[in-house]
């Protein structure tokens, strides 16, 4: 089977992540229990993820010019990723502020930084999207970046997967060019106004959506008529900081690699477990071999 080629566009942040037994409440100080620092950014993460999956994968992103930007190229290029298009950006390189409790649930404040600074695709950075199978891409940028990859991809043939997160209004010549949205129960209630009551409310919006629900597992709707819940993986959570963006990557990689698309996301969905139980966000994302260990097929 050739490789599939995915490329993707998004942010490049470094997180900055503290444990504790419980979140603090607005104004407490409260002691943690253990610190870490690893690359982030639902770009970088979701890059990875793919690469890690079996993917050949280019990212498409910005990073500042400090410390944490040399890091961030560093770890992002060893996990396999072409990192031939992350621009330098003088200044500060976008900072994600995580804090998770004891169930695995987190608290996240992100500062763009070099983020905000990835504009006006070249025609180099235009043609790697049209050269890949899947077309990967948030909301964490720009999001006439995100449109004008979109539409560079549509042109092409490239499949185009807009995990819209976070949510917030989009241009009709952006979800004109999408064939594939994935959002969780938040995201689609601000999109579209339904959440998991009324997943087909998405197809308002493009031909084909993904809902996520946590521990709940996930609804496949496209508008041929199929709506199809597949159940979580169970598994004991640690950390789901980065769990969406392994998801996501192993959706794109699955559907490039020829699955159709409920079992892609069957396969996507033991991905998201595989990620859940380590702690951090790129450092948990999952290899193949353990995302096969944990898919479960119809």
């Amino acid at each position: 089977m050739p490789q599939t080629r995915v490329a993707v566009v998004g942010s490049a942040n470094m997180d900055l992540v503290a444990m504790a037994p419980a979140l603090p409440r607005l104004g407490e100080t409260m002691l943690g229990t253990d610190f870490m620092m690893v690359p982030g950014g639902k770009g970088a993460n979701q890059a990875v993820a793919a690469a890690r999956a079996g993917a050949s994968c280019s990212f498409l992103g910005a990073i500042g010019s400090d410390a944490f930007g040399v890091t961030l190229k560093a770890r992002i290029a060893a996990a396999g990723v072409d990192t031939s298009h992350l621009r330098v950006v003088y200044g500060t390189s976008g900072v994600a502020l995580v804090m998770v409790n004891a169930q695995g649930e987190n608290a996240i404040m992100v500062t763009p930084g070099a983020n905000d600074a990835l504009v006006g695709l070249t025609e180099d950075e235009l043609a790697t999207v049209c050269a890949a199978d899947v077309l990967v891409a948030q909301l964490e940028i720009p999001v006439s970046t995100v449109t004008a990859a979109a539409v560079a991809a549509r042109a092409a043939g490239t499949r185009v997967i807009l995990n819209a997160a976070p949510a917030r209004e989009l241009p009709p010549e952006l979800l004109a060019s999408v064939d594939l949205l994935v959002v969780n129960e938040g995201e689609a209630r601000t999109l579209a106004g339904r959440g998991r009551e009324k997943p087909r409310a998405l197809l308002d919006l493009t031909p084909r959506a993904v809902l996520t629900l946590g521990g709940e597992g996930a609804w496949y709707v496209d508008r041929d008529g199929a709506e199809v819940h597949v159940p979580a993986v169970r598994v004991d959570v640690v950390d789901s900081t980065a769990a969406g963006d392994a998801f996501t990557a192993a959706l794109a990689v699955g559907w490039g690699e020829g699955r159709d698309l409920v079992d892609a996301v069957r396969w996507a969905s033991a991905a998201g477990a595989a990620c859940v139980r380590k702690l951090g966000a790129s450092v948990a994302l999952p290899q193949r071999a353990e995302i096969d260990e944990l898919y479960a097929p119809a």
